[in-house]
């Protein structure tokens, strides 16, 4: 008897059910309840940074600061994404108009795609992944340990403090970084044409300016500046709501970066739409 009952004391318990899962439209109703949640704390954020752009003291060491961080700091990735990025072009649209008999026309395909769209938008996309997350990770550590909430009770205002340098920061060095982007990453398609399709780099040169304009080039930097504070703003976002130590820093931080990612892309859907209408 005493073998049976110790048998039976061994046998596994039954695990309590999971609650059911909500259906779908529960879900969804519910993310684009939390979206609307988000775009309002963002909006009212954006508004209190702007206000507090013309009240002295003026940040100017930190906003120093930052744009040592945020922008020469992203000069490595920038130079690479743009330098490759140029080469797989010239590649891509020298092997497609060679069956076509159109080879001349390689540079100015690439000058009008790099110049209007590339160049800002992947810069932006690559550099904003670094920048957002460690802008939500450094932002965020501090709210978990109690940092902002400090500089609250001390009388400051944490978007003067935290968010204000970050936003003109990324606003300044983001149409620099663009703009030399644009540069290497023409310089790149330049060197594969000549190098490797015979394209001259004078002709491919000339062809390139020949067919591109102010507009071409304003259309594309243009963006940049609503770039740089899309970064800064969604990347503060996620730092100032993070809640839950370490994991939570972590969980705002990979918000952060899929954030700007779509923000930008859209973004660049809106002011392309935008640039065609102003400027025809």
């Amino acid at each position: 008897m005493s073998s049976q009952a110790g048998v039976e004391s061994q046998k596994p318990k039954s695990l309590p059910r999971l609650p059911p899962e909500p259906p779908f439209y529960e879900r969804l109703v519910q993310r684009g309840m939390n979206f609307l949640v988000h775009l309002g704390q963002l909006g009212r954020m954006t508004r209190e940074t702007f206000a507090a752009m013309f009240q002295r003291p003026f940040e100017l060491q930190s906003t120093m600061h930052q744009m040592e961080q945020l922008g020469i700091r992203s000069l490595g990735i920038a130079c690479a994404t743009a330098l490759f990025t140029g080469m797989v072009m010239a590649v891509q649209f020298a092997f497609g108009l060679q069956k076509f008999g159109g080879m001349e026309y390689t540079g100015r395909v690439i000058g009008l795609s790099f110049s209007r769209e590339l160049a800002p938008t992947l810069t932006a996309v690559i550099v904003g992944g670094r920048i957002g997350s460690g802008i939500a990770a450094e932002v965020g550590s501090m709210a978990v340990t109690e940092q902002i909430d400090a500089i609250r009770a001390l009388g400051a205002d944490p978007m003067k403090k935290l968010v204000l340098p970050r936003l003109i920061s990324c606003v300044i060095v983001m149409p620099v970084l663009g703009a030399l982007a644009l540069v290497i990453g023409f310089s790149g398609a330049m060197i594969i044409c000549d190098w490797q399709f015979g394209i001259p780099w004078g002709f491919f040169l000339r062809s390139a300016l020949g067919s591109m304009n102010f507009r071409d080039f304003w259309m594309g930097l243009m963006k940049c500046p609503f770039f740089g504070a899309i970064i800064a703003l969604v990347g503060c976002h996620f730092g100032m709501i993070t809640r839950g130590g370490t994991e939570g820093v972590g969980q705002s931080t990979t918000r952060a970066v899929v954030g700007v990612s779509i923000s930008i892309l859209v973004a660049d859907f809106v002011l392309t739409k935008l640039g065609f209408i102003i400027f025809g």
